[in-house]
């Protein structure tokens, strides 16, 4: 099986809740080569952050694509499991597309290659939203909005030093509390809520510490 799904219960609530989550887990090297292309990690990161479905159209809009072309990589995540077709609200005649899980990670082995096309996507990826943050910013700086803003670029890096079993246990907590901002229902945004875009990674360092 190419995508892995494994669906887990969420601690405190009743199985049946409509609350199990479904993990799609990534684990072909043809899969992950299939992945590094921008606009395929586009789609993926809207329809499993939002837990929303789209058309090929709303899709194509956000990444600058036609809708036939947004349709051909629908069409190819679909074949990995990636996303699944979404039922129809209202107009029928555009298919609805939705993410084939909660979560979705990559498992990629010794496949190196891919998980760094990966990696230069998602900086690409931030780069392009810290730019047209930083664009918006100056324009109402322009137009005299001068309100205080919250630091709402941030961007940290640490060197640690853990075994294996703390690395899990990192993931494990970080994934928790990014937990614990989801919305219970995406499509009810608190009217002052903004979209955020998060970005967190863990590297293994095998250069030589200084001195050493």
């Amino acid at each position: 099986m190419i995508a892995k799904n494994q669906e887990t219960g969420v601690a405190g609530e009743p199985a049946g809740s409509g609350r199990n989550e479904q993990k799609v887990e990534i684990t072909d090297p043809k899969a992950i080569r299939a992945l590094a292309h921008a606009a395929r990690l586009e789609v993926i990161s809207e329809l499993y952050a939002t837990q929303v479905s789209h058309t090929a159209t709303e899709l194509a809009a956000r990444t600058g694509l036609t809708p036939s072309a947004m349709s051909y990589h629908l069409r190819a995540l679909q074949k990995w499991g990636i996303v699944v077709p979404a039922e129809n609200a209202g107009d029928a005649r555009e298919r609805r597309w939705k993410a084939a899980g909660k979560d979705f990670t990559i498992s990629g082995g010794s496949v190196a290659s891919p998980e760094i096309a990966v990696v230069d996507l998602e900086l690409d990826a931030f780069r392009r939203r810290a730019s047209a943050f930083a664009k918006a910013r100056g324009e109402r700086r322009q137009r005299g909005e001068t309100a205080e803003e919250p630091a709402s670029v941030l961007l940290s890096s640490n060197l640690l030093y853990l075994t294996s079993q703390q690395r899990k246990e990192l993931s494990d907590r970080i994934r928790e509390i990014l937990r614990e901002y989801e919305l219970e229902d995406p499509t009810r945004i608190p009217q002052d809520a903004e979209r955020v875009a998060t970005l967190w990674s863990m590297i293994p360092d095998d250069r030589s510490a200084p001195g050493n």
